[in-house]
């Protein structure tokens, strides 16, 4: 089994980037041009199920997929290396703090589903599964998330290459993932340092409340950030800020 990435940069300090639930690595695709690519070493990982890992079948839990970024980094050669992680790879990143709190530097969680989860009604968990094979739920499910401020030609081209590059079958066992597991009750103060970005125009359970609530009481230290102009996809809606808020999260840790 061979998790497939995209390696950029080649600086010292090392920086691998998950994901969210409805997109492959290439949703980063419009920061890659800011990125400081002579401090930083960035590896964008595909989880199974997505992208250039798009064959490799697995059970998508978030033991696993931790497991998978612990043993892409090994195949690195990186012994301690700051993670970044979008929405339901917030989920992963965290089990992975717990699974292996010496290896990674620091956390940086972009508009995250927590240690918890995101759990949904049953009318949520119908849109949500729907959203795997219907055109229309996918496009609700993403305006939902952005409060529908987006050009619908954006919309087009994300569920385009959702459709190109994500398996249905991984994406619903990932929605079984942030909708119904619950670790939250291992994350005691871990002294990993942690930068949360909030988008102001995501939905509600993305909150800069809900993130005090859950990450604010997780980690020390833990700053969170609002980012006004964003929704649920900051790397698309504001990714010169994204980008400012990350690298200077990433410099504090050298």
């Amino acid at each position: 089994m061979t998790i497939g990435y995209d390696a950029l940069g080649t600086g010292p300090q090392k920086v691998l980037v998950l994901h969210d639930w409805m997109s492959a690595a290439t949703s980063y695709e419009g920061i890659r041009p800011f990125l400081d690519t002579d401090r930083f070493s960035y590896t964008f990982m595909d989880h199974r199920g997505y992208g250039r890992s798009r064959a490799e079948v697995g059970t998508n839990t978030a033991r696993e997929a931790a497991g998978d970024v612990l043993a892409l980094a090994d195949r690195l050669g990186w012994g301690r290396f700051d993670l970044v992680a979008h929405s339901m790879s917030a989920m992963v990143a965290q089990r992975a703090v717990l699974d292996a709190p010496d290896r990674i530097r620091s956390l940086a969680a972009i508009t995250p589903v927590g240690a918890g989860g995101v759990p949904l009604d049953a009318d949520g968990v119908a849109l949500f599964t729907s959203a795997a094979t219907s055109d229309v739920a996918w496009q609700i499910v993403a305006k939902m998330v952005t409060s529908d401020r987006l050009p619908q030609r954006w919309y087009d081209s994300k569920l385009r290459q959702f459709r190109e590059s994500v398996d249905p079958r991984a994406f619903l066992r990932f929605l079984d993932m942030w909708t119904k597991t619950d670790f939250s009750a291992e994350m005691i103060k871990l002294k990993t340092p942690a930068l949360v970005l909030v988008g102001r125009h995501d939905f509600m359970a993305f909150s800069e409340q809900a993130m005090k609530q859950t990450f604010g009481r997780w980690f020390s230290p833990c700053e969170i950030t609002v980012l006004e102009g964003a929704g649920h996809y900051p790397m698309a809606e504001t990714p010169l800020q994204l980008v400012s808020a990350l690298e200077a999260h990433l410099r504090r840790q050298d």
